[in-house]
Formats: structure tokens, C-alpha cells, sequence
């Protein structure tokens, strides 16, 4: 008789090797179908809310939810003076599509990472790659805020809507790729 263990052992076993699990959780999808799946995800997205698919500026609210939390006031900001930004922050954090699509993205990915067994600890490599990491991230997180968007809300969202913005993204953000890259190899690999 098989305990519960080696019954376990064999569910995911069978799994594991399922045709259905490999195509659509372990593979990853080609470039069109990941482009016709985000091009269905911002009509949903647009059509649902009302606003193009953005994930940046979610961010800024966030930000002034937990100052005010603390006890300060971003009444007075220039960012938050209008009427509309006045009614998302009275609103509040639950209650703001983009935090739930921001919510949503941060756990799909990790839960794509775990089912295609792609989630890895790796050993930091040295104290520049910390460095290179925080400005990164931190130079990133800038851009996307003066730039009005990050590569889906200013990009993809832009070129959706018909935007010419979008567009001098896209070129902006592929010579940034480019020298971005050859500082990378060239400081830090």
C-alpha cells in the first residue's frame, strides 16, 4: 500500500511530464503569442478601466499613501492638486485598478518563475554588482517618472493609443538598451 508521500511523488511526477504542462506553464511562449496575449491584456485593460495599461505611475501613489499613513499630507503637491488625483488618493490603495494590476504582475511573475522552475538563489558576485543593481534600479524608477511612463505605460500603452510619445520612447529607450548594455560589459561582467 503506497503512503501518502510516494502518492505525492507520483501526482507531480505525472505533471511534471504532461504534454499540457509543458506547452503552456514550462515552455516559454513565442514572440507573437506573448505580443497577442499583451496586445488582448491592454484592450481588456483599457476597455475595464478606462485608462491605458500603466505600472509607474501607480508607484507615485503608492508613495503618497504611505506618507500620508505616517501622518504627512501631499494635499498641496503639485502631482496630487488635481481633483481626479485627489479622489484616487481619498479612494484609497485597495480600491486603484493600477494597484491591483501592479499586485497582479508581481505575483503572475513569481508564480510563472515557480511553475516553470525557474526561481534560483544566486550568489552575489561582488560588491559592484550591489552597486550596479541600486543605480539601476534607482535610475530606472527616475526615468519612468519623468518620462510620464515605464516601457508599458510611456511604450507599449503610447504606441497602443496611437501616440507619437510611444514612439520617440522606443528609440529613446533602444539606444539606452545599447549603451546600457556596453557599460554593463564593460564595468561590471
Amino acid at each position: 500500500m503506497e503512503n501518502k508521500a510516494e502518492k505525492k511523488v507520483k501526482f507531480f511526477d505525472r505533471v511534471k511530464n504532461n504534454d499540457y504542462y509543458i506547452k503552456w506553464i514550462k515552455s516559454p511562449f513565442t514572440y507573437v503569442a506573448a505580443a497577442v496575449l499583451l496586445a488582448i491584456f491592454q484592450i481588456v485593460t483599457l476597455a475595464a478601466t478606462g485608462n491605458p495599461w500603466g505600472v509607474s505611475g501607480v508607484f507615485a501613489y503608492w508613495g503618497a499613501w504611505i506618507y500620508e499613513a505616517v501622518g504627512g499630507t501631499v494635499d498641496k503637491w503639485f502631482y496630487f492638486a488635481s481633483p481626479g488625483a485627489q479622489a484616487t488618493l481619498d479612494a484609497g490603495f485597495m480600491e486603484h485598478a493600477g494597484t491591483w494590476r501592479n499586485i497582479g504582475i508581481i505575483f503572475g511573475a513569481l508564480a510563472a518563475t515557480f511553475l516553470a522552475s525557474g526561481f534560483k538563489i544566486k550568489k552575489i558576485k561582488s560588491k559592484k554588482q550591489i552597486v550596479a543593481a541600486i543605480i539601476g534600479g534607482l535610475m530606472m524608477g527616475y526615468g519612468a517618472r519623468i518620462a510620464a511612463g515605464c516601457n508599458i505605460g510611456a511604450l507599449f500603452s503610447g504606441i497602443a493609443s496611437l501616440s507619437l510619445s510611444g514612439w520617440v520612447f522606443a528609440v529613446a529607450m533602444f539606444f539606452g538598451a545599447v549603451v546600457g548594455s556596453k557599460l554593463l560589459v564593460k564595468f561590471f561582467m
